[in-house]
């Protein structure tokens, strides 16, 4: 509720407590009668009002609508009138749900139906509650000459003439609870449907109840548009009729708008339509047919009327960066402001339905709404004070991405230099498995990040946020979504001729395309990162790009191409005293001389990477070794043991990749002393993890086949 908002109330609600004059038939009043009061009861029977509005297409709307049958049969047997708050977004619908359900009810209410546009967020002042009072007084057959002229002494009429009578209220786009308040019928057995953008808690705090509208899902906006634009041509465009819906964002008001422009071109396709909705800055204006049903006019009407003016600021605000549901922290960061006072702010915007709860205490801004957003902020904030926003926001994911990489991975050396804005209230992470959590669930509002400090031309921004997201997807793999980042984070460094960030993301890139199978391309990458270190003269990174080479000679098995790049690998990285990476590369040859046979080999290697990165914190390959080994050692008693210990370390640090790795060697273990269920239950678990994070589960099937096959 805005501030006019509020005072009005207190205005109304004075008002309302004062009562003098005449007044025909019973007073009715919650509170003491005051003054000069003379009462003359009825003696004709009352007129039975019928004001309900004819309704159009409603889809997809049955929880609304049980809602609100709900609410009338609890509070009915209660022996109380019933009041519902149904609130929403502009153009979700709420009226066409008040009237729908008003309509379909309506022989429950024999003694009368009533109806008034409160106009609460019109472009003129809202209705005033006595001219409404006036209205429904005249509705029952008063003659305008004996209706008194103050508000208080109009409800008490009104109470008086609805007393012991079942009528149903529906007052549509209600401003406060003020305004509506002197309008809802006292009667036990009537009902009030009240609808507002606003979510009136003034009305829910007296006992009012909620039926809050979302946007209609996928079918139910097909459904809506074969309904209003013709089967027959949502059928023959099926494509373009789901890429319209899903222009439109779910509201039915969008819908209807493209509806009614298709209905008056008969004869184009919907893919017409579609187009000239793509081109986000023309959406708006696309939607629209009449100044009075128009997209842009709803959201319009919810803005002006946010009070204070830091609120509209922050609305703008978020409309500048496309991530949703955004972070009240990163919010907070773009605004400049204090969270405390973002909170407060954004639950002013939540409170207006121009933004939506979100898990988390995040928020949510539709397309369209965003789309509107982003114009108020082009026409009231000056660019400067756009682009040092945007960057606010960037500097926010990138500080905090780099906190959870370190998080997880303390030990590597990576600098964040990018940041420009150190956020004031940074965030801090209680462990790795929260920070992979917190990576996990803003990966694409990463991603988005990263495309914006990108088109904005903020390179390193872009590859360092790349950079800081590598703990994600070694941990828990979500092959397909790092591709494209990754391969993002590559555009990026080179854009900002970055030699040594170009050679970073080559890597990057080149593992994403190895975890899937793509080992030519991997291999390309790898060799362009060792070509760009030899011209850095970097001995510690091309050993690096040696051991890579060997990962990819391992997956096509060639075993012994693998091996003599691995040795190179060790070798660079001893010269250089890098007994960590060392570690790892030891831990690499261990698996490819298990390949090979050599088993005592083999674990004398992976002995020695298991004791360097004893004293390390790196947990991932602690345990992938502890893997390894079992590996090594099957036909030894002590191999199951290690397996399972590389397991419960897996599953300790939230590691689904290197789950699905344990996974895979404990059913190679089954089926090589055969016991074919246990190889089977813990491939098809492996297949499972490696299916969910959009590996490469080729081998993991090609043992399945082999296991059918004994």
């Amino acid at each position: 509720m805005n501030a006019e908002s509020r005072g009005e109330d207190r205005k109304i609600a004075a008002q309302v407590n004062e009562l003098s004059g005449t007044v025909h038939g019973p007073a009715v009043q919650a509170r003491d009668v005051h003054g000069d009061i003379h009462l003359h009861h009825a003696t004709t029977p009352l007129p039975k009002p019928n004001q309900l509005p004819a309704t159009g297409v409603l889809v997809g709307r049955t929880t609304a609508l049980s809602r609100l049958d709900a609410i009338r049969t609890r509070l009915e047997e209660n022996g109380v009138p019933a009041v519902a708050v149904v609130s929403g977004p502009a153009g979700v619908g709420k009226s066409a749900v008040a009237l729908h359900w008003a309509h379909r009810e309506r022989a429950a209410f024999p003694d009368g139906r009533l109806f008034a546009d409160l106009q609460g967020h019109a472009a003129d002042d809202p209705v005033h509650p006595a001219e409404v009072l006036g209205r429904f007084i005249r509705a029952f057959g008063i003659a305008p000459e004996r209706i008194p002229g103050g508000l208080a002494e109009r409800s008490a009429l009104y109470q008086s003439l609805v007393s012991e009578r079942r009528l149903l209220v529906v007052l549509d786009d209600a401003v406060s609870a003020a305004q509506v308040s002197p309008l809802l019928p006292a009667s036990a057995g009537s009902v009030a449907v009240v609808t507002s953008r606003l979510r009136l808690g003034g009305l829910l705090a007296r006992g009012a109840q909620a039926v809050r509208l979302d946007r209609l899902g996928a079918d139910a906006a097909l459904e809506l548009l074969e309904k209003t634009v013709g089967d027959d041509r949502v059928r023959a465009q099926p494509g373009a009729a789901r890429e319209l819906v899903k222009l439109c964002a779910g509201l039915p008001l969008a819908l209807c708008v493209a509806a009614a422009r298709l209905a008056t071109r008969p004869n184009r396709p919907l893919t017409d339509m579609v187009e000239a909705l793509t081109n986000e800055r023309q959406r708006l204006s696309a939607l629209s047919v009449e100044d009075d049903m128009t997209i842009r006019a709803a959201l319009m009407l919810s803005y002006e009327g946010l009070a204070p003016s830091e609120a509209a600021r922050v609305y703008r605000l978020l409309g500048l960066f496309p991530g949703t549901p955004i972070d009240a922290r990163a919010a907070a960061a773009m605004a400049n402001l204090p969270r405390a006072e973002v909170r407060r702010l954004l639950d002013v915007l939540l409170d207006a339905n121009l933004l939506d709860d979100a898990p988390g205490g995040a928020v949510r801004l539709h397309e369209l709404t965003r789309l509107h957003a982003r114009e108020m902020a082009e026409e009231h904030d000056t660019e400067a004070d756009r682009a040092e926003a945007v960057r606010r926001v960037l500097d926010w994911y990138l500080d905090t991405a780099a906190a959870a990489s370190r998080t997880v991975m303390p030990y590597r050396r990576v600098a964040y230099d990018a940041i420009v804005h150190v956020p004031a209230e940074p965030v801090a992470f209680d462990g790795s498995a929260a920070a992979l959590d917190w990576l996990e669930r803003e990966l694409p509002n990463l991603r988005t990040a990263v495309r914006t400090a990108n088109e904005r031309g903020l390179f390193p921004t872009a590859w360092q946020l790349v950079e800081a997201l590598w703990p994600l997807f070694l941990y828990r793999g979500l092959h397909a979504e790092r591709l494209e980042i990754d391969q993002m984070g590559l555009a990026a460094a080179r854009d900002g001729a970055n030699p040594r960030a170009e050679a970073k993301m080559l890597n990057r890139t080149g593992l994403a395309l190895r975890a899937l199978g793509r080992l030519d391309e991997a291999a390309v990458h790898f060799r362009g990162a060792v070509d760009i270190w030899r011209r850095e003269g970097d001995a510690q990174r091309i050993a690096g790009g040696h051991r890579r080479l060997g990962l990819v000679e391992l997956d096509r098995g060639r075993v012994a191409e693998a091996v003599a790049l691995f040795e190179e690998a060790l070798d660079g990285y001893r010269r250089t005293g890098e007994q960590r990476r060392a570690a790892r590369t030891l831990a690499d040859l261990g698996d490819a001389l298990t390949r090979q046979g050599r088993t005592r080999e083999a674990v004398a290697r992976l002995t020695e990477a298991r004791r360097l990165l004893a004293p390390e914190p790196d947990p991932y390959n602690q345990a992938r070794v502890l893997i390894l080994l079992g590996r090594a050692r099957a036909g030894e008693p002590e191999a199951a043991g290690l397996l399972e210990e590389g397991l419960s370390e897996m599953r300790r640090i939230g590691s689904d990749a290197g789950e699905a790795l344990a996974l895979e060697a404990l059913g190679d273990l089954a089926a090589r002393e055969r016991r074919l269920e246990d190889a089977r239950a813990h491939y098809e678990e492996a297949l499972r993890l490696l299916s969910a994070r959009g590996a490469d589960v080729g081998p993991v099937k090609e043992r399945l086949v082999r296991l059918g096959e004994s």
